[in-house]
Formats: structure tokens, C-alpha cells, sequence
């Protein structure tokens, strides 16, 4: 779930915030859970409107620049590599965000396809061509 939230947002303590919010939905609207659909595509479904609603709510909000005194907390033990990956993730169109974070937790691309509304072909095709792109960043990272 924070991987998915992550690929979203690229922001380690707010993706932290919206995982826990996705949560508490699904506890939420667990009794209204249809079995149409398998519980981690729902559960995945859900994960990326909350991400949706939050960015939607971030970009109506004004910004500011943070004071000079208090400095930038960037985890140490997270690798500059990943969080270049996120980074990569959250320059790419939602639509492929949401598709190789899914990817990327291991779900099934047949899951992928009924998540994202999108033919089990198209969906390979997009993985293959996500992945492509995120090599050449990696490629151009590593120079």
C-alpha cells in the first residue's frame, strides 16, 4: 500500500499519511465490499482514489516555501536509487503510475487489467514500455 502511495505522491511522510487513510476507508467499507472483484483489486482501487483525491486536494491548496530555519528530513536509509525510482514513478502519467506500482507489488497483470479498465495485452505492452522508459532514466542516472 505505501509502495502504491509513494508512486503517487513521491513523499515519504505524506505517502505514510494516505496508506494510513486508505486503510481506515477499507475498514470502512468493508461491509460493503460486493465480491464483484477480487478484495486486492478493490483494495488497490481504493488506494489510488485516495492518492487521486489527495493530490487533487494538494494542487487547489496555495503554496509557500518552508521557512529557512527548519531543514529538509530526508530518510538516511533509504537509497538514492529508490528514491530516484519514485521519483521516475511520479513523473509518469497516472495511468502508468498506477500500472507499474501494481507492477511492482506483484499483482497479476489479468488484476492490473480489471483495476485500470484496460485489455490484458495493453496492459503487458504498457509494463514493457514503462519499464523501457524507467531503464533510460536509470541508464542516464548512472552517468
Amino acid at each position: 500500500m505505501f509502495r502504491i502511495c509513494m508512486g503517487y505522491v513521491n513523499d515519504h511522510d505524506w505517502a505514510k499519511d494516505i496508506a494510513q487513510e486508505t486503510f481506515v476507508t477499507i475498514w470502512q467499507q468493508l461491509p460493503k465490499f460486493r465480491q464483484e472483484a477480487a478484495i486486492g483489486t478493490w483494495i488497490f482501487r481504493i488506494a489510488s482514489n485516495n492518492c487521486l483525491r489527495q493530490i487533487e486536494r494538494q494542487n487547489r491548496m496555495p503554496r509557500t516555501d518552508m521557512p529557512e530555519q527548519i531543514a529538509e528530513h530526508i530518510e538516511p536509509d533509504r537509497e538514492p536509487q529508490v528514491q530516484f525510482l519514485y521519483k521516475c514513478i511520479a513523473e509518469l502519467p497516472e495511468t502508468d503510475r498506477l500500472i507499474i506500482s501494481l507492477e511492482l507489488e506483484d499483482v497479476k497483470q489479468a488484476e492490473i487489467a480489471k483495476i485500470v479498465g484496460l485489455s490484458e495485452t495493453n496492459i503487458r505492452v504498457k509494463v514493457h514500455r514503462i519499464k523501457e522508459r524507467l531503464a533510460k532514466k536509470f541508464e542516464n542516472y548512472e552517468h
